[in-house]
């Protein structure tokens, strides 16, 4: 698997990669159902993703990696190089979503690999994340990749309940 950030051209996000990146949302229903992200979650529209992620790289500080096995895309993952919190030194993990029909093959585990070697990397001593309250499915993923719940608190913009979790790298 290899790791590919996502890159305007000429200011604009490639059309084939929008397409690509919008069928694997698309596909993760039920994820889109417990975010809310998305106004239907059976009808998710290209345009409503490329906001989705145009709004991730506003940030100066965000990268979309995405994910590619085989040539095709297996999932699709947002860090955040620090959190506005000067009291918060860690990066962040900010959305992980892999292909739904690579659900329970090890793509995800890989993934989060990954990231974690590419954090390292680049120095960082920990990971952070935030987990919905209402995705145990996503809690236990990733407490069993060795991350802990070190508090809760609401999201940033829906103000969801979360927990948020850490992970020494």
């Amino acid at each position: 698997m290899i790791l590919e950030p996502l890159t305007a051209v000429d200011g604009a996000l490639p059309g084939h990669l929008l397409t690509e990146v919008t069928a694997l949302y698309a596909a993760n229903r039920e994820f889109s159902a417990l975010s809310g992200d998305f106004p239907d979650p059976d009808g998710i529209r290209v345009e409503q993703v490329t906001k989705a992620l145009a709004d991730g790289l506003a940030h100066p500080d965000a990268k979309v990696l995405l994910a590619r096995s085989e040539g095709r895309l297996a999932g699709v993952v947002i860090t955040l190089a620090r959190r506005p919190d000067p009291a918060d030194p860690d990066p962040w993990i900010g959305l992980l979503i892999v292909a739904a029909e690579l659900h329970r093959t090890g793509v995800g585990r890989e993934l989060v690999r990954l990231v974690e070697d590419r954090l390292r990397a680049a120095g960082h001593a920990a990971v952070r994340l935030a987990v919905l309250e209402n995705n145990p499915a996503a809690l236990r993923f990733w407490t069993a990749l060795g991350y802990l719940v070190i508090g809760h608190r609401e999201d940033r913009a829906p103000h969801r309940p979360c927990a948020v979790l850490r992970k020494p790298l």
